[in-house]
């Protein structure tokens, strides 16, 4: 009986430690700025500031691709099976597959870099099954993507 006496005087001795302890929450104040909800400018304001949350929504991950050449990469390349495709970072990568009206099998990895129009946003690496393939081969692919996204921003303009 005098051991359940001292487990219950334990835990009333515990409880009353930790409920002192949350008597100094008192003392914090409510911000009201943090139950207001921002946008527009204001929500642009606040995200440059840094934060925890930009882990969450991938700021120096991202980059901002030009819908136009993405489009065209996928479309130009539609031989080719897309194993991966990530347009935060602007990477797609495709699988062995052979053109139209070819004979040798080629993987591409397309890289856009900048959300301009621009070659200098365009990368595209290509490789057949034995091995590299030469530059004029990427750049005329290259071309063929940068023209195919052409034609889709004026088919887009006319809309």
């Amino acid at each position: 009986m005098t051991q359940s006496r001292f487990k219950i005087a334990g835990l009333t001795a515990a409880s009353l430690v930790f409920l002192s302890a949350c008597s100094g929450l008192q003392d914090a104040k409510l911000d009201p700025e943090a139950m207001r909800v921002k946008g527009g400018r204001e929500r642009e304001a606040a995200a440059s500031d840094g934060s925890l949350l930009d882990a969450f929504r991938g700021a120096k991950d991202t980059v901002k691709v030009n819908r136009f050449l993405w489009t065209a990469s996928l479309q130009v390349l539609d031989f080719l099976p897309v194993e991966a495709a990530d347009p935060f970072t602007g990477v797609i990568s495709t699988g062995y597959g052979r053109p139209p009206g070819g004979g040798q099998a080629y993987r591409a990895t397309i890289l856009i870099s900048d959300p301009a129009l621009d070659a200098r946003a365009l990368n595209v690496a290509l490789q057949s099954q034995r091995g590299p393939v030469d530059a004029a081969t990427e750049r005329a692919v290259e071309d063929a993507i940068l023209n195919r996204a052409r034609q889709l921003r004026i088919q887009a303009a006319r809309f």
